[in-house]
């Protein structure tokens, strides 16, 4: 029963205070789930399973957590405490709307969330990156050590920029060209 009520209040707070979509939420979305004992590794990999499955972040994330720790029952109430808030605060958006429109403090306010989505999204690419593209904090004295990268993952990383930068391919083809090319590789090496 306390894993239930830690999933609901942990994705309730998650859904409520996560500005800047799914990406943005990743460091909420991870202290909570180190309530749970989920470490890095396998935060990295519920993140790459939510990016390549269809949906929301936030949705899929919870889902994985609440199956994770507390079977089918934790996946649907985590679900649905991340997804309550959003229903909420909508309803009373769209029922306000009109009324503030123009408002210089409702305008001040957005000139103030945008910059911060853009830090939490740094911060999310930061923190995967940690556990993904070298062995440690991105933030290291251990720049300059040549042991330090994974090379192969960031090779993917980069590709991947590049793919859908400059040659505009599709993100779900990007995706699935680099886990194939992960398989090549890792298959070949292991």
């Amino acid at each position: 029963m306390i894993v239930l009520y830690n999933l609901v209040k942990i994705f309730f707070c998650v859904g409520l205070f996560a500005f800047g979509g799914g990406t943005a939420m990743l460091p909420l979305i991870y202290q909570g789930a180190s309530v749970f004992g989920m470490n890095r590794a396998d935060f990295s990999d519920m993140v790459a399973l939510s990016q390549i499955t269809p949906g929301p972040i936030a949705v899929n994330a919870a889902t994985y957590i609440g199956l994770q720790y507390a079977g089918i029952t934790g996946a649907i109430i985590a679900t649905l405490a991340v997804c309550l808030p959003c229903f909420l605060i909508m309803l009373i958006v769209i029922r306000l709307i009109d009324k503030f429109k123009g408002s210089r403090i409702v305008e001040g306010a957005f000139v103030g969330i945008r910059p911060v989505t853009i830090g939490l999204i740094l911060t999310a690419a930061i923190f995967v990156a940690g556990g993904v593209l070298v062995k440690g904090p991105v933030v290291s004295v251990q720049l300059a050590d040549i042991d330090y990268y994974n090379w192969i993952p960031l090779g993917i990383c980069g590709g991947s920029v590049v793919m859908m930068s400059l040659l505009k391919v599709k993100p779900i083809y990007v995706m699935l060209i680099m886990a194939a090319a992960g398989a090549v590789i890792y298959g070949a090496i292991l």
